[in-house]
């Protein structure tokens, strides 16, 4: 594959797996089709390692001040005042230079830009602690796919790259991101109390002890997750892949690397590809969820 306007392609930027700045290149180019619609029109927040992922990296929310013209930047009001300017990635071009750019994660609102007080996604992340069996980190995904349904909502989800699942229902955009937020603590706070030995809301780790942590602070504003198909800066190189649920038990949550994703997307279509065709109402969930409680 032929890559344009990548600078120092050799430099390694996973040392312990020899992965280059030009594989990381052709990750984003190969995974671009499946990957730019979950991108489209939603502020970015770019984690980078210029140096690779031993080296110092951080997480750049606000666009830098010069910028290709193919690169769009976004204002969007923030809660504190004045106005944030975000990078929205919309095209080939853009993800190129991201990736030029060494930003090999790419995190995404669950709010469009035009609309970022009414978000178009639900995320429940799943955290575990160390020492979590797997066939319970995939039993507590589906609970939450069980509790979605319940309520009216259709639920996805996701491998992180990291340590769990994220488990995404889409909205119709009509609840204010308060009230989305709201929801999603009362759906995990329903769940931990349901199984309090193996579940926790708890915000403080020293709190959870060896329970699986419901994270839903991914719903307020401003906040993000990681978009389908983002590279995560962890040794392995590993891959946010959406999967099917029926994938779930044979899927790790780090099971696909920067060498395999994109194997995988050309003998399978993306299973997220028709998730705004499901959107659902958190308002009516909400209230559903209050008549299941």
């Amino acid at each position: 594959m032929k890559l344009e306007g990548i600078s120092k392609p050799d430099k390694v930027l996973y040392p312990g797996d020899d992965v280059t700045k030009a594989d990381v290149a052709k990750h984003y180019a190969a995974v671009a089709e499946a990957m730019l619609p979950h991108l489209r029109d939603r502020p970015l927040t770019l984690r980078r390692y210029p140096d690779g992922i031993d080296g110092e990296g951080w997480f750049q929310k606000q666009a830098p001040d010069h910028l290709p013209d193919s690169v769009r930047v976004a204002e969007v009001p923030q809660r504190s005042g004045g106005k944030g300017h975000y990078v929205v990635c919309d095209n080939r071009e853009t993800l190129a230079y991201l990736a030029n750019q060494a930003a090999l994660e790419l995190h995404v609102w669950p709010a469009k830009a035009a609309a970022p007080e009414h978000p178009d996604l639900l995320v429940i992340d799943l955290d575990p602690p160390d020492g979590t069996e797997l066939k319970e980190l995939r039993a507590t995904a589906r609970q939450v796919r069980d509790l979605y349904e319940a309520v009216g909502l259709t639920p996805f989800v996701q491998t992180t790259g990291g340590r769990g699942y994220h488990v995404v229902a889409p909205l119709d955009g009509t609840t204010g991101v308060d009230e989305v937020l709201d929801f999603a603590r009362a759906a995990a706070d329903h769940l931990a109390a349901q199984h309090d030995d193996r579940l926790t809301t708890a915000l403080r780790k020293e709190k959870r002890g060896d329970r699986i942590f419901l994270d839903t602070n991914r719903n307020g504003y401003g906040q993000t997750f990681v978009a389908p198909y983002s590279l995560r800066a962890r040794p392995g190189a590993p891959v946010a892949v959406p999967i099917e649920w029926s994938e779930l038990g044979n899927a790790e949550p780090a099971g696909w690397t920067v060498h395999t994703a994109r194997r995988r997307l050309a003998q399978k279509a993306d299973p997220w590809r028709d998730l705004h065709s499901h959107a659902g109402s958190a308002k009516r969930a909400h209230e559903q969820l209050r008549e299941l409680s």
